[in-house]
């Protein structure tokens, strides 16, 4: 029997590397919650996917994860996520979220590609929908492809 870990993940997967909004916000209950750090969170079908239209600023995306544990109402896995960033204002959303100036370069210099290992946290209702998903991440800037 697949566990919902299992399922989420594979769309959690798709989602991201085709950059889909409603696809990632179709996983969720109506009123699930997405913490992609310990302090912010988006709420809600519409939340969501307003904070994933931040992947139509990467490309080249490859997600690869584990399934650590699952049960039917949770689970934990580790992810990683590769990506081009294609353009400055995700270079500066990433750049705030890493609460450092990581890299030094100035505005035309080559965008890199990002790399982010993280752990996930989720917990379903009876119907196999997400009611929390919570992320802890470590991101690294390499070279541009």
């Amino acid at each position: 029997m697949t566990m919902p870990i299992d399922t989420f993940m594979a769309g959690y997967k798709r989602a991201w590397e085709g950059s889909d909004e409603y696809l990632l916000a179709s996983l969720f209950a109506p009123d699930g919650v997405y913490r992609n750090t310990p302090f912010a969170e988006q709420r809600g079908h519409d939340a969501i996917k307003v904070y994933w239209q931040r992947t139509k600023l990467q490309s080249d995306i490859h997600l690869d994860y584990d399934v650590l544990h699952r049960d039917e109402r949770g689970g934990i896995a580790h992810w990683r996520t590769t990506y081009q960033v294609t353009s400055e204002e995700l270079f500066r959303i990433w750049a705030a979220s890493t609460g450092t100036n990581a890299l030094a370069r100035k505005e035309g210099d080559p965008l890199p590609r990002l790399v982010l290992d993280g752990i996930a946290i989720a917990k379903f209702d009876p119907d196999g929908l997400c009611r929390e998903f919570r992320i802890w991440w470590h991101s690294q800037a390499t070279a541009p492809d």
